[in-house]
């Protein structure tokens, strides 16, 4: 919010241009979305579509949240991971960096947030696994 503010300033207030400020905020915005992705994830702060999951009970929710993380989740963070692998590597090959003259240098390193979050989603997503297959083998151990 601040740096957006303080380029409207700039902009409107002083005509005066901040390509690297306003890119900032775009790299800000997408290095908090990447990387908190997982962690939204640990955190049950994803969309769903809940028309019947938040009526069920623990056993028939974890029974759908590992099959959904095992034949969703995985496979998306896996081809995300594996696709991006070249694209980042293109990037870094030439340490890309902004196209805009007084941009960010840096646009590889923001591309090397793509596989990493892959990967973070992926991990969150076998602790969600495992976390669901506890439940569901605990609920056996009740029976």
């Amino acid at each position: 919010g601040v740096i957006t503010a303080a380029v409207v300033l700039l902009r409107y207030g002083f005509n005066a241009g901040a390509i690297a400020l306003q890119e900032s905020v775009l790299y800000l915005h997408a290095t908090a979305f990447m990387l908190g992705i997982a962690s939204t994830l640990k955190d049950g702060g994803h969309v769903r579509v809940d028309v019947m999951y938040s009526r069920l009970g623990p056993r028939a929710q974890a029974a759908i949240d590992l099959m959904g993380h095992c034949l969703f989740l995985l496979p998306v963070a896996g081809t995300i991971f594996w696709l991006s692998l070249p694209y980042v590597q293109a990037s870094w090959a030439i340490l890309e960096g902004s196209p805009e003259v007084g941009g960010i240098p840096g646009i590889f390193l923001l591309k090397s947030l793509i596989p990493l979050m892959a990967l973070l989603l992926a991990v969150q997503g076998l602790a969600e696994i495992l976390k669901a297959a506890k439940i569901l083998r605990q609920g056996d151990a009740d029976s």
